[in-house]
């Protein structure tokens, strides 16, 4: 485009359809910003472009300004969206350099690439170009109950900024509470698919206990540890995201369809690909570095060496979120991933009271941990040591417990008493035993070892 062409505006990109979407025109009830269930629903607004301004100040309350159009800026983002693969670092360079508008234009045109790809690439993108609808995706997206959530609007999570051009060009938001108010106190636990009994008690109590404090769990909504996690916190009454690496509009994997329909009624649904979209192993992938960048940390519960979760763990360590681990048996392949991560810098913790002490504020710090208090830990010091000094079996003599308590025979006979005053010893003639009170506790203070 050279210097002295007018920007692009809706008609030259989108044709008849950037006409005002009026009730009962085409696509009935997709306003600005609009494409969630009917007027008044204010968990269903969408954040529209950069610069259209705040959604749902309208007189109103349907989301819509008058009977201006679909913002341009939006639905170029959703167009590209339907064209550029998730985490596509080429394409988020051209909307960082180019802007929504021109990319958009250009893939239209098709003509002379932009730069950084193959005339192969180019030519497939083109390709995708022709087929993809943005007005239909928002109509789609509305009758689903699924919002679209752009850079620079108030629902945007900041933190996803830190992924720069692999920064997702907007999510599609299946659920009433805002992503962002969520997203600033999240925690993300991830694990294998395939796990075990224990890591699915792991996930399940960690989420629980997250979910208690306040914390949102973030998660991929798959088998295994993901699943665990999300029925931890809604169990617990509390709150849970799952990022998805399809449309939001089509629960994978299948047989979680009853949990995700649960997470959306409850909590939220997100996922960067337009409605009916299908997941792919680089997708899901790609998609977990949008469950780093989102939250304030990630654990990981069980995992093997090429387990998926590992790739969060990295993305997070990268954008310099917190990267924790939970451990698992040394013999367990399981496990191993998670193992490798804590010989690195990843944090071993074991439930939700020491996940908070990293992600929270200062000062949420986990309660003191100790074992057991034994009758014979409030003795006195010099009296433990008298009676250390006692055999395990037969008796001995005040003298032979004094040699062996290294003090004087008459502090130890006067310990001796005050000993058997409370039971833990016994006298017979002229020598001292243990009674079976005082074995049982010197025994449980005691490794068997």
């Amino acid at each position: 485009m050279s210097g002295n062409a007018p920007p692009p505006t809706d008609d030259t990109l989108f044709g008849d359809d950037a006409v005002s979407l009026r009730r009962g025109g085409p696509a009935e009830g997709v306003h600005l910003g609009r494409i969630g269930p009917p007027e008044g629903d204010a968990g269903t607004r969408v954040a529209a472009g950069d610069d259209a301004g705040a959604v749902g100040d309208d007189a109103d309350g349907s989301g819509a300004r008058g009977d201006r159009p679909v913002d341009g800026e939006l639905l170029g983002r959703v167009f590209l969206a339907r064209v550029l693969e998730p985490g596509d670092e080429t394409g988020g360079r051209w909307v960082r350099e180019r802007g929504v508008l021109e990319v958009v234009r250009r893939l239209r045109e098709g003509g002379r690439s932009l730069p950084g790809v193959s005339q192969k690439r180019w030519a497939g993108l083109c390709a995708r170009a022709g087929l993809a609808d943005p007005r239909r995706d928002l109509a789609v997206a509305r009758s689903a109950g699924v919002r679209f959530v752009v850079p620079g609007t108030a629902e945007w999570p900041g933190q996803l900024d830190d992924l720069g051009d692999a920064r997702p060009l907007g999510l599609w938001v299946r659920g009433g509470p805002s992503l962002r108010m969520w997203a600033l106190r999240s925690v993300a636990v991830v694990g294998a698919r395939a796990c075990t009994e224990y890591g699915a008690h792991m996930a399940t109590t960690l989420a629980a206990g997250l979910a208690e404090r306040g914390w949102v769990v973030v998660s991929g909504g798959a088998y295994g540890i993901d699943g665990a996690a999300h029925r931890g916190a809604l169990g617990a009454g509390g709150a849970t995201a799952a990022v998805l690496a399809c449309g939001v509009d089509r629960p994978y994997p299948p047989g979680h369809t009853a949990l995700i329909t649960r997470i959306a009624e409850q909590g939220l649904v997100v996922g960067e690909l337009p409605p009916g979209d299908h997941p792919t192993p680089s997708r899901f992938i790609l998609r977990n570095r949008v469950i780093a960048a989102l939250t304030r940390g990630t654990v990981v519960v069980e995992a093997a060496y090429r387990s998926g979760s590992l790739v969060t763990a990295r993305a997070a360590r990268r954008l310099g979120r917190h990267v924790m681990g939970v451990p698992g048996p040394a013999t367990s392949a399981l496990s191993a991933g998670v193992h490798e991560l804590l010989r690195g810098d990843a944090v071993l913790v074991g439930d939700a009271a020491e996940v908070v002490e990293l992600v929270g504020a200062m000062g949420e710090l986990p309660p003191e941990r100790r074992g057991p208090v034994l009758p014979t830990d409030l003795l006195e010091p010099r009296t433990r040591q008298v009676l250390s000094g006692l055999p395990g079996r037969g008796t001995a003599t005040a003298a032979e417990v004094a040699r062996r308590a290294q003090t004087t025979e008459d502090d130890a006979i006067a310990r001796l008493y005050e000993l058997r005053a409370l039971g833990y010893v016994e006298r017979h003639g002229d020598g001292w035993k243990l009674t079976r009170q005082a074995m049982i506790s010197v025994r449980g203070g005691r490794s068997p070892c």
